[in-house]
């Protein structure tokens, strides 16, 4: 198995997150991650920062950021141009996954954590 750099988006500190299990198990099993979000701090050891720089290695981009506030990210996801972007329960979204794709995004609904825990991450 490759390790996939992978932008958690909606990253935060709080331990009880998805987004932070999230970040965690992708460090434990070896995937380089950068966290990206609203809040302060870091995850899994890495500093949260704001969805400002593009980063141009993303393999993978793991949603955490509910629809309703995915609209002012839009730029940010397509202009990073990952090889994939997860849409974790809850951020399932027709309208970004279409403009995903017609930018040859491969695009998944799925939970990282359980993709991660099968082995088919």
């Amino acid at each position: 198995m490759s390790n996939k750099k992978t932008l958690v988006l909606g990253a935060t500190p709080n331990e009880s997150r998805y987004a932070n299990l999230a970040a965690n198990r992708l460090v434990r099993d070896g995937h380089p991650i950068v966290n990206v979000g609203l809040k302060t701090g870091e995850a899994a050891g890495v500093r949260i920062e704001k969805p400002e720089k593009i980063h141009d290695d993303i393999d993978t981009i793991t949603l955490y950021v509910g629809p309703q506030n995915q609209t002012a990210l839009y730029d940010y996801i397509l202009k990073t141009h990952p090889r994939r972007i997860i849409f974790n329960p809850g951020t399932e979204n027709s309208e970004l996954r279409r403009m995903a794709n017609e930018k040859g995004i491969e695009t998944e609904y799925a939970c990282t954590l359980v993709l991660l825990s099968i082995g088919q991450y």
